[in-house]
């Protein structure tokens, strides 16, 4: 059975200053999006799920629809705010999604099989794509879930603070740890999270998540079960977000599953800031000037 490949593309882009999931950055007017899912077909994924607004679906099936079809199974699936379970309470004055955790949630209804998350907006390299569809077909089990990691210094913009799983490893390479840190930034003499106001410095080596998760179906249930506790003690805030690492902790604490930590040597970049583009578009250039990538992938 073909894994499926996840994309999470509901963020609002609020620090990038516009839809940055379908912004060009290649030659022919692909997005980040198109890269990742074509490295995923050549690595033997068989379909592709993308978790939008609802008010945005209309622009993503114009822009993939068409292009895609005969090449990759396509559904979609939207996240929005008043998609909670029977019962849970939060405020209406919410304006911003319940996050990474809540977005793979909305899935459940379409995915049977094992199955990889990716954010919209980040590029993660060919490689990286098929050491994951290979562990998904070959490693995937109830007890054995992964995640693709990379080097926290490979992974900071230069234009502002970032998002980071910051990860440790026991010597299995198993997950041991993931701690969420929302305002990561390069100072000048190192690379630090702020916390309460205060820096503390990361090492440059630090294993990081940028949201490549693999997990099987099963994942679905101690999602709603997560998410109705976090709802619970959550729901009237208004930023509050179910973050996926949050989701990966208590499944490690609780023995649930263990997490495979995967690497791979691609290149990675993202999107965060509109002053991020000029560097993605630098890259791409270099890779298809390598000849990793065709001008135009879809010709």
């Amino acid at each position: 059975m073909k894994p499926t490949l996840l994309v999470l593309a509901a963020g609002m882009g609020s620090r990038y200053g516009g839809l940055k999931q379908v912004d060009p950055i290649g030659p022919s007017g692909e997005t980040i999006i198109d890269y990742s899912i074509f490295d995923a077909i050549k690595a033997g994924f068989g379909k592709i799920v993308f978790v939008i607004r609802e008010q945005f679906e209309a622009d993503f099936k114009k822009r993939f629809v068409e292009k895609l079809e005969g090449k990759i199974e396509l559904e979609f699936v939207n996240q929005e705010i008043f998609k909670v379970p029977e019962g849970a309470v939060y405020t209406p004055e919410r304006e911003k999604p319940w996050g990474t955790g809540h977005a793979i949630l909305m899935a459940k209804d379409c995915i049977k099989e094992p199955f990889a998350v990716i954010n919209a907006d980040d590029f993660y390299g060919a490689s990286a794509f098929k050491t994951m569809a290979d562990f998904l077909k070959d490693g995937a089990s109830e007890k054995e879930n992964c995640m693709l990691a990379y080097f926290l210094k490979n992974t900071i913009s230069e234009n502002g603070s970032v998002s980071r799983g910051i990860c440790t490893a026991n010597e299995n390479d198993h997950l041991l740890t993931v701690v969420e840190r929302t305002h990561i930034e390069k100072l000048p003499e190192h690379i630090a999270y702020l916390e309460d106001e205060k820096w503390y410095p990361l090492a440059d080596e630090s294993t990081v998540s940028m949201n490549f998760w693999g997990f099987t179906p099963n994942v679905f249930e101690h999602l709603n079960t997560q998410f109705k506790t976090f709802l619970a003690k959550s729901g009237s805030e208004l930023k509050s977000e179910f973050y996926i690492p949050s989701v990966v902790a208590e499944l490690i604490d609780q023995d649930e599953t263990q997490f495979k930590v995967l690497r791979s040597d691609s290149q990675w970049f993202g999107v965060t800031y509109k002053e991020d583009k000029e560097k993605a578009v630098q890259a791409i250039k270099q890779l298809i000037d390598k000849g990793e990538y065709p001008n135009n992938l879809w010709s």
